[in-house]
């Protein structure tokens, strides 16, 4: 069976949240109280309702304990429903609420009214395009949390016909690989200390920020 989510506001984040999540075959309903998103939306959803989310009685009509999870992704033009919104989630006995934030103050409200994740989209974007213009070997990262991130990075010139034994990644930089992606078409492999590294191979990496600062500009 495959995840049901509740996605509420359906701005450009929700929206494009939605349509994703729809693609990778999850059974979304989507929810806004403006009719007109609500009928865009509902081209490539599962279900599209238009209701007042911070109406109580009308979101517990659409049973969000029953959903894997639900994501209030209402936008900054209403912190205060936002906010109405989680806690109403929270309430109601959902399994994984995801809030969205527009600011430092609106994520710790947030996170006290039962959030059990708060997501900054604008930041996460910042955040990741910044890394892609420092580091130009990378091609994908996602955080994991507390500074940590899972990385995917180019191999680097110096590494091809090394092994993993050789270039000591944990011990000189704090990294580690926990996937290869390699071939065509592409795969992730598991690595292996003592195989010597491919020229087209791209590492998939748990580590800090830090730590591919130092990988990507050593000598």
């Amino acid at each position: 069976m495959s995840q049901q989510i509740l996605i509420i506001g359906l701005g450009q984040f929700g929206m494009t949240l939605a349509r994703t999540l729809a693609e990778k075959g999850v059974e979304v309903l989507a929810v806004d109280r403006r009719r007109n998103l609500v009928e865009e939306a509902a081209s490539f959803v599962a279900e599209a309702v238009a209701i007042d989310a911070t109406d109580e009685a009308e979101l517990a009509r659409l049973e969000p304990r029953r959903r894997d999870a639900a994501i209030c992704a209402i936008g900054e033009d209403s912190k205060e429903a936002s906010i109405m919104c989680t806690a109403l989630l929270r309430q109601m006995g959902t399994p994984l609420v995801v809030a969205r934030a527009n600011d430092k103050m609106h994520q710790r409200i947030l996170q006290l009214v039962g959030a059990h994740q708060v997501i900054n989209p604008e930041q996460e974007f910042g955040r990741r395009f910044a890394n892609r213009l420092l580091y130009r070997d990378v091609v994908v990262d996602t955080s994991l949390g507390e500074d940590l991130l899972l990385t995917e990075i180019r191999i680097l010139p110096d590494m091809v016909g090394k092994t993993l034994i050789d270039l000591a990644l944990p011990k000189k930089f704090g990294i580690m690989v926990v996937g290869i992606r390699r071939g065509t078409p592409p795969k992730i492999v598991k690595p292996f200390p003592a195989e010597a590294l491919q020229a087209d191979d791209n590492l998939i990496i748990v580590s800090n920020e830090a730590a591919i600062s130092k990988l990507t500009k050593r000598a």
